[in-house]
């Protein structure tokens, strides 16, 4: 997928794909609790809506960071993982998260999995 661009700059770049308040949380759900089923994304503490999340997940396939494959003989039952793409955003949720815990009062690392863990 090809978006228009705003200018040259890798940061509006990168935001414009993955900036938005949502997108990040599905991949950070993904990466560090093995989310992979749409009911699973739902159950996030962020309390993404149905529309907004299947939204995301279509985005994030389009943009080859994501991959669906259906789970059950059910057309529209799917699992969502991430690409290698997608993947490749691990140390970026790290640095946010580490960047969180040291200037946001009142963050704390998650039981599922330590920013500074590989």
């Amino acid at each position: 997928m090809t978006l228009s661009k705003r200018s040259p700059c890798p940061v509006a770049c990168t935001l414009d794909l993955i900036g938005d308040r949502w997108t990040l949380l599905i991949i950070r759900d993904m990466m560090f609790f093995n989310k992979q089923r749409f009911e699973e994304f739902l159950e996030s503490p962020e309390g993404i809506s149905t529309n907004i999340l299947a939204s995301r997940l279509k985005l994030l396939e389009e943009l080859g960071l994501v991959e669906k494959q259906p789970y059950s003989n059910h057309a529209r039952r799917m699992n969502y993982q991430l690409t290698d793409e997608g993947k490749s955003l691990r140390p970026v949720l790290k640095v946010v998260a580490a960047w969180g815990l040291k200037h946001v009062e009142g963050t704390q690392v998650p039981s599922f999995q330590n920013p500074n863990q590989s």
